[in-house]
């Protein structure tokens, strides 16, 4: 579905079902220059299981207009604003990667928004190599590509894939050499603030990291755990793309958690 969001057109997945805010609703934040269709199975799932689902793309990627955000807090903000925009009552948040680190920002300038907060193959900072950073400038098909060489867990660069017939890393190619790259991973280099941020929260959070991730290692992630006192998942075998490497297991969790917050309610 298309709304506007700071006068822009803006662009979000609702998992093949009308978006109905009466329902339950899912909030899902792709990573650094991909969009939703990280979230191809997970939110096609919730919406076809009784809850309403939103997955934007952020300014500036694939299908919204606009020129991309510039810092984390920014995308926070914006991220209040689309859900004002559509409507949608206090939601239960997913973020990959630079988008829980959004979601962080969402929680600290807007938590009446949120209803829980779930961060898939992420930690409370993401520093990036300068030299990726000048790549992403220049190049963004080049830094997909050394993007996609760590991004992904050993299986998935053998050619092993959840989904037959499909390949991720040439999907994440696809996506990611036309997206705004450099802006994104400024923004994630830049924001240093979110540890601090999941300290003061208080909201059901739970974290879905992976044993091989090489861009947010398994002890960042941790360390966020420990800040947002959150429940974690460890995925074995699989790397920092959860979404698309591991899409059965990531759905898996999330249902657990959202799952059990929607019975008790």
């Amino acid at each position: 579905m298309y709304c506007e969001v700071r006068g822009e057109k803006t662009y979000a997945a609702t998992g093949g079902k009308d978006y109905d805010a009466s329902l339950p609703s899912v909030l899902f934040v792709h990573g650094s220059g991909l969009d939703h269709r990280s979230w191809a199975l997970q939110t096609r799932w919730f919406a076809y299981n009784g809850y309403a689902v939103l997955a934007p793309d952020l300014p500036g990627h694939s299908l919204s207009a606009g020129k991309p955000l510039e810092t984390i807090e920014d995308m926070g903000a914006w991220l209040g604003e689309f859900l004002a925009a559509v409507g949608a009552p206090p939601v239960h948040a997913v973020g990959h990667s630079q988008g829980f680190l959004d979601i962080l920002e969402l929680a600290r300038q807007a938590p009446a928004a949120l209803r829980s907060i779930t961060g898939v193959g992420t930690a409370g900072e993401i520093p990036v190599n300068p030299a990726l950073i000048d790549a992403a400038k220049n190049d963004a098909g080049k830094a997909a590509e050394m993007l996609l060489l760590w991004g992904f867990g050993p299986d998935a660069q053998y050619g092993i894939s959840a989904v037959p017939g499909m390949q991720p890393i040439a999907i994440g190619r696809q996506i990611m050499g036309s997206n705004p790259m450099y802006e994104d991973l400024l923004a994630c280099s830049n924001y240093n603030n979110g540890l601090a941020v999941a300290q003061a929260l208080d909201l059901p959070a739970q974290l879905i990291l992976a044993r091989k991730d090489r861009l947010t290692p398994m002890k960042a992630g941790l360390q966020l755990a420990d800040a947002l006192r959150a429940k974690v998942t460890v995925i074995e075998r699989y790397g920092h793309m959860l979404p698309v490497e591991a899409p059965k297991q990531t759905l898996h969790e999330l249902r657990a958690l959202i799952g059990a917050l929607e019975n008790a309610a």
